[in-house]
């Protein structure tokens, strides 16, 4: 699981990042809210603990541009001195999944993180669908205007990321990260994949749903006036 921790504080970020680290999972870590929205947006995160009092952008707008602009659906739990209800509401009002104040024990924040996770986990679609293409996550099963697909493995999970994406433009270093990590092959390898993909969802079928962005990223979607 990799966590992303937006936090201004450095010793409380150095403790929660050494915390979470001994637990298991992997960390990033900005402090700033423009730094953590640019690594929220390029890279894939399983969830993101952000600190609401940032300089420049607080949390309450990082939290905001990633549901709304961004359309990122990853777990945000926030942090913050601040213990009024009108702020807890605010928080989730911009889309926070969960609420914790400082100051707060270590063990508790991994609680919050594992049942977020939990939840999170619990509530995915089985079933995603863009236009005519579904993707059935429990049988594997893929198909576009009821005729079945085949894909390998690794381009069936770069199907899945720019279908839980749709209509969002997804980086290239967002996809990069999210199909090998930190040992990304050269760049021509994501090209070759989104070709394959190409190949399979949109050649045999009239309207097609893979969209390219140059020099910015990929998009599924059954139209590409926005683009």
């Amino acid at each position: 699981m990799r966590i992303l921790v937006i936090e201004d504080n450095r010793d409380i970020l150095a403790n929660v990042l050494d915390y979470l680290q001994l637990k298991g999972y992997s960390v990033d870590c900005a402090q700033d809210g423009l730094g953590g929205l640019h690594l929220a947006t390029t890279r894939h995160y399983d969830l993101i603990v952000l600190d609401i009092m940032l300089p420049g952008v607080d949390g309450y707008q990082v939290c905001k541009r990633l549901r709304d602009d961004a359309r990122s659906e990853v777990p945000i739990l926030m942090l913050t001195a601040r213990d009024a209800l009108e702020d807890r509401l605010t928080g989730l009002r911009a889309g926070a999944d969960d609420y914790l104040v400082k100051p707060f024990a270590l063990s508790e924040l991994v609680a919050r993180i594992e049942a977020i996770l939990r939840r999170s986990s619990g509530g995915k679609k089985h079933q995603l669908k863009v236009a005519d293409l579904v993707y059935d996550l429990d049988t594997l099963d893929i198909t576009r205007a009821d005729q079945p697909l085949k894909l390998n493995p690794l381009t069936m999970k770069l199907l899945a990321i720019l279908m839980q994406k749709s209509p969002a433009v997804v980086r290239r270093e967002a996809l990069e990260e999210a199909l090998w990590g930190d040992d990304s092959p050269d760049s021509d390898s994501l090209r070759s994949h989104i070709h394959q993909l190409r190949q399979v969802i949109d050649k045999p079928f009239a309207t097609p749903l893979l969209h390219t962005l140059h020099g910015v990223g990929y998009r599924l979607a059954d139209k590409d006036n926005d683009l």
